[in-house]
């Protein structure tokens, strides 16, 4: 019986060993990648760059189709994976999503709230029926530029899902100290041989910056 007792002791003393091993290991990994997440949202602005790689014409629907290229930079002003997107027109709208926290957060300067979150949505062509829209981050995934390489991490995903939550729902918004979540889609006429600029500032919407190409560059397709 006393040999029972001594190797049940034992077993109750690894298990809570094991336990408060898992414990440790999940703080100081939870703890790190809210440092990295935090990193992300500190940035000032997020910029992308869009250019229009191609415009076809269409006798059959008389449409005239252009192609243009989304270039997003991530908070280290590094350019992500280009996406294309195709639309029968060329007035374009670009849709961000600005998600602002109660002032008592900022001033305390809370980890996860005392910053606006601010992404690049959708990419749209309003033509009633006939509206064209694409995701350029997608409802309930870690978006573009913020995504911590090499995690494949629970937490991390619950952090953006609860954003996603936060965005799209306002009651549960304002139960976790939302401000107010504010949509912006301004638009303009994309042709080629112009650079478009888009910035999405701290405390703000989205706003589209036109720049001319230099000449150079001007008919030429650069690989």
């Amino acid at each position: 019986m006393k040999k029972y007792k001594i190797l049940c002791a034992v077993c109750l003393v690894v298990f809570i060993g094991v336990l408060a091993y898992k414990l440790i290991f999940t703080y100081v990994n939870e703890t790190k990648i809210l440092k990295q997440v935090v990193a992300r949202l500190e940035a000032e602005s997020r910029i992308a760059e869009v250019l229009v790689t191609k415009v076809k014409y269409d006798e059959k629907t008389g449409n005239m189709f252009t192609t243009i290229k989304f270039l997003e930079y991530d908070v280290n002003q590094n350019p992500l994976d280009p996406m294309y997107f195709t639309f029968s027109g060329n007035i374009i709208q670009f849709q961000s999503l600005v998600i602002r926290f109660d002032d008592r957060y900022i001033k305390v300067n809370d980890k996860l709230k005392g910053k606006s979150i601010f992404i690049f949505w959708k990419v749209f062509m309003l033509d009633g029926s006939n509206t064209q829209e694409f995701e350029i981050s997608k409802i309930n995934e870690i978006p573009q530029g913020y995504k911590i390489e090499g995690s494949n991490n629970y937490f991390e995903k619950k952090l953006w899902g609860n954003f996603w939550n936060y965005a799209l729902n306002p009651k549960t918004a304002k139960t976790k100290g939302i401000k107010n979540v504010q949509i912006e889609a301004p638009g303009t006429i994309f042709v080629p041989g112009m650079l478009y600029r888009l910035k999405i500032e701290h405390d703000g919407g989205i706003r589209i910056e036109t720049i001319s190409l230099p000449e150079i560059l001007k008919g030429e397709v650069i690989i």
